[in-house]
């Protein structure tokens, strides 16, 4: 591998990287590793990139030709459909972009030699356990969105050896549209919100993540030939549960709003929102935090960061 030449950074190519975890892993990167991004759309303004090619993951000899010029050492695979409630409507989308992308993405790291970190989500699960899931809990998925992803997990698990799955929840960041900036822009507007309360999980930041993946970088490159072990599933998230009701009243606590949130139950809103979700999707970090010795902090902590630095 190219990283084994001494004195070389460690090469990391990101696909989805004008996305929001996107943005923020090549910032995360920059530094130490030399990344190259890709994605359906064109670069983003804030990329710390050392080379960009647009490319849509969904086009198996693009994708290819890309992993195997930028010959990486290591491929994030960000790119995705996350719009839960449109891929039902976009079913042939959500698994052309989420299962067969992530096949060729797969495919292409093989043919590379290269380790693939795979973001996948805590919606694999139908939220009927009262714990934490953990990486050994059996997924079933209640939506396109979330089977789709689960087929891409089990697309990577076929064909490769090296690699691994991250399944994260509720991601917020600075460079995409999320639940955070959605509820403060709504407040301006209207006196009451009417927020879901019977669905629990944990609010995420991006950054909290990039840092988390630079982390799992590390101990990769480090390796002698990258001979971990310890590949395979883990989940990483903020620690800490909440619903999406509890979590909008904490956002518009900490932005100083005075609008009023309602709570909602699932089957009041199912006609706005199409898509099931579970109802408890909170995830357990153990295995991350024995693995990498990284842990992720509160997601109040996080957010009040996300707020306060806006």
């Amino acid at each position: 591998m190219v990283a084994e030449i001494k004195g070389m950074r460690p090469r990391v190519l990101i696909t989805g990287s004008s996305g929001m975890l996107g943005v923020d892993l090549c910032q995360e990167l920059r530094k130490d590793y030399i990344v190259t991004g890709t994605d359906a759309v064109t670069r983003s303004p804030g990329h710390q990139v050392t080379r960009f090619w647009k490319c849509d993951v969904t086009d198996k000899k693009g994708i290819a030709d890309i992993i195997a010029r930028a010959c990486p050492d290591i491929v994030i695979h960000a790119a995705a459909m996350t719009d839960v409630d449109g891929c039902e409507s976009r079913k042939k989308k959500a698994y052309a972009v989420n299962a067969r992308g992530a096949e060729y993405v797969a495919a292409a790291c093989k043919n590379a030699g290269a380790v693939m970190a795979y973001i996948s989500t805590d919606f694999v699960f139908d939220g009927r356990k009262k714990r934490p899931y953990t990486e050994t809990d059996r997924p079933n998925p209640l939506s396109v969105y979330a089977y789709s992803k689960l087929k891409g997990e089990k697309a990577v698990r076929s064909i490769l050896k090296k690699y691994f799955i991250l399944r994260t929840s509720w991601l917020y960041g600075r460079n995409g549209k999320n639940f955070v900036d959605t509820i403060i822009a709504k407040a301006k507007a209207e006196p009451r919100l009417k927020v879901v309360s019977d669905q629990i999980g944990c609010p995420t930041y991006t950054k909290d993540l990039a840092k988390a993946i630079r982390v799992l970088l590390d101990k990769v490159t480090r390796s002698p030939g990258h001979q971990v072990t310890s590949y395979g599933i883990y989940h990483v998230s903020n620690s800490g549960r909440v619903s999406w009701c509890d979590y909008a009243r904490e956002i518009l606590r900490l932005s100083g709003s005075k609008t009023k949130v309602m709570p909602v139950t699932s089957k009041e809103i199912a006609a706005k929102y199409p898509a099931r979700r579970p109802a408890m999707s909170v995830l357990d970090n153990t295995k991350f935090k024995r693995f990498t010795g990284f842990k992720m902090r509160p997601w109040k902590e996080a957010l009040k960061d996300y707020i306060t630095s806006k």
